[in-house]
C-alpha cells in the first residue's frame, strides 16, 4: 500500500508540474526553444530545491545546507501551490477572454466594410477630365498609391498565444503577489487575539485571569532568534498573568537551534511560563528540548499538574511521543485531581480532547493545525481535527485552538493569519 500511495502521489505531482509547464511556458510561446527549456528548469529545480530542503531538515543535515535549501526550497512549495491554483482558476478566464477578442474582432471588420472609401483626385485633376470619366482606361501605377484595405483580423492561432500569455501573466502575478503577502505576515511577527472564557467552576478571586496561549513557533533554519524574540515581545506587551506554550517549538535540534530559542528566557507573566511538547519536538529530540526549555526557566508539564490558587494547570505530551514511550497519560496528569476546582489543559493537539472530556477538564488550550496555514489547507486540517481554530464546547469541556505564531515549511500564510492569543478566564460568580 505504500508503494502505491508513493506512486500515486507521484503521479499527480508530475502531471500537475507538466500542467504548470504547459500552461505558462508552452503555450505562451510560439514553438520550441530555450523559453520552454527555462520553464522545465525553473520547475524541476524547484521541487528538487523543496525535497532536499525536507530531507536536509529531517535527516539533521549540516545547519548551514539546511539554511541554504530552506529559503527558496520551502518558498517554492507555497508559490508552486498558488500557481496551480491561479492557472486553473485560468481556465474559467480563458473561453470568455477569447469569445470578447472574436466579438471585438467582429465589430471591427463589420465597421471596416460599411466605411465608404472616397478616392484621392491628384492635384491639379480639376481642371481636366479624369481619365476614367472620359472613358480611358486608368493607366498603372497613375495617381496616387493604392489605398489600404481592411485592415486584417488577427489570426486564429495569434489569438490564442495573445490569450495564453494574458492568463499566464496574471496567474504567475497573482500567485507571487499571495506568497509575498503571506510571507510579510509571517516575518512581521504574530498579532494579538483576545477570547474571554467563562469558567462555571472558577471563583470570584481569578475573573479576569489572563493566560496568553502561543503556539506553533516553529523555530527553523528560516524562523530563527529575531522571530523568537517579536514573539516574546509581543508576549510580554500583554503582560498575561500565566503563559503557555503549547507545542511545537521547533523544527530541529538544541544544538542548531539553541541560540534561536535563546530569548524564551525573557517570557515575563506573575505565574510564570509553561511547557508541552507537540509532534515536532518527536522530531527534532523532545527530551533535550524539555531540559533546554526548563533552563530557559519555563516549566514543563510532562504529563503533569500544578495546583495554582484558583485553578488546577495540567499538561499532557504529544500523541506523537507514543513511538517513543512517553506519549500522552491523562490518568497521571489529571486522575487524582479535585474535581471541583477549575482544570485547564495543555495539549498540543484538538484531538486529544475527548480525552479530555472523559476526565472533566474544563479548558484545552491546543495549537497544531496552523488553522489550515495556506487556503485551502483549512478544508483538509477540518478533516483531520475537531476544531481548526477558535473556541467551541464539547459537552461541559471547552476547547480553544491557537492559529499559531510561526509557520512550518514555507514561512507562508494564507487566510490564516498567526497569533498570540490572550484568554481571559471569566468566573460565573463575578
Amino acid at each position: 500500500m505504500v508503494i502505491v500511495f508513493a506512486l500515486l502521489a507521484l503521479t499527480v505531482l508530475v502531471t500537475a508540474n507538466w500542467y504548470l509547464w504547459r500552461r505558462l511556458f508552452r503555450d505562451t510561446t510560439g514553438g520550441p526553444g530555450r523559453v520552454r527549456r527555462v520553464g522545465a528548469v525553473l520547475i524541476g529545480g524547484g521541487w528538487v530545491l523543496a525535497i532536499a530542503a525536507l530531507v536536509a531538515e529531517r535527516t539533521g543535515a549540516p545547519f548551514w545546507l539546511q539554511r541554504v535549501l530552506a529559503w527558496p526550497g520551502f518558498l517554492w512549495l507555497a508559490l508552486s501551490i498558488y500557481l496551480l491554483l491561479a492557472v486553473v482558476a485560468g481556465e474559467v478566464v480563458r473561453p470568455l477572454l477569447r469569445r470578447l477578442l472574436e466579438r471585438r474582432d467582429r465589430r471591427g471588420e463589420a465597421a471596416v466594410a460599411a466605411a465608404p472609401h472616397p478616392e484621392r483626385v491628384p492635384a491639379g485633376a480639376s481642371a481636366e477630365k479624369p481619365r476614367e470619366a472620359a472613358g480611358a482606361p486608368a493607366e498603372p501605377g497613375a495617381g496616387d498609391p493604392q489605398e489600404p484595405g481592411p485592415p486584417a483580423l488577427v489570426a486564429a492561432p495569434s489569438r490564442r498565444l495573445f490569450v495564453s500569455r494574458v492568463v499566464a501573466g496574471a496567474a504567475a502575478a497573482a500567485a507571487a503577489g499571495t506568497v509575498g503577502l503571506g510571507t510579510y505576515g509571517v516575518l512581521r511577527g504574530p498579532g494579538v487575539k483576545r477570547v474571554t472564557v467563562p469558567l462555571a467552576k472558577l471563583p470570584r478571586a481569578a475573573h479576569g485571569y489572563r493566560i496568553a496561549v502561543v503556539s506553533d513557533i516553529h523555530l527553523s533554519p528560516v524562523l530563527g532568534r529575531g522571530f523568537a524574540q517579536k514573539v516574546v515581545d509581543t508576549i510580554n506587551s500583554t503582560r498575561p498573568d500565566l503563559i503557555a506554550v503549547v507545542g511545537d517549538l521547533v523544527d530541529g535540534s538544541v544544538k542548531d537551534l539553541g541560540p534561536a530559542a535563546a530569548p524564551l528566557a525573557r517570557l515575563e507573566a506573575r505565574h510564570g511560563s509553561f511547557f508541552v511538547t507537540g509532534n515536532h519536538e518527536y522530531f527534532s529530540g523532545a527530551e533535550q528540548w524539555v531540559e533546554e526549555v526548563r533552563r530557559l526557566g519555563l516549566r514543563p508539564l510532562e504529563n503533569d499538574r500544578t495546583e495554582l490558587a484558583w485553578f488546577d494547570l495540567a499538561g499532557v505530551n504529544d500523541i506523537a511521543g507514543e513511538s517513543e514511550g512517553q506519549g500522552p497519560d491523562f490518568a497521571k496528569a489529571l486522575g487524582d485531581r479535585d474535581t471541583a476546582r477549575a482544570c485547564v489543559l495543555l495539549a498540543h493537539q484538538p484531538v486529544q480532547i475527548h480525552d479530555a472530556v472523559d476526565h472533566g477538564v474544563d479548558l484545552q488550550l491546543s495549537g497544531h493545525t496552523h488553522g489550515g496555514q495556506l487556503w485551502p489547507g483549512n478544508l483538509l486540517a477540518k478533516a483531520a481535527n475537531p476544531t481548526v481554530a477558535g473556541l467551541e464546547r464539547y459537552g461541559d469541556t471547552q476547547l480553544y485552538v491557537s492559529r499559531g505564531a510561526g509557520a512550518w515549511g514555507p514561512p507562508t500564510r494564507v487566510g490564516a493569519p498567526s497569533d498570540i492569543t490572550v484568554i481571559e478566564l471569566a468566573s460565573a460568580q463575578a
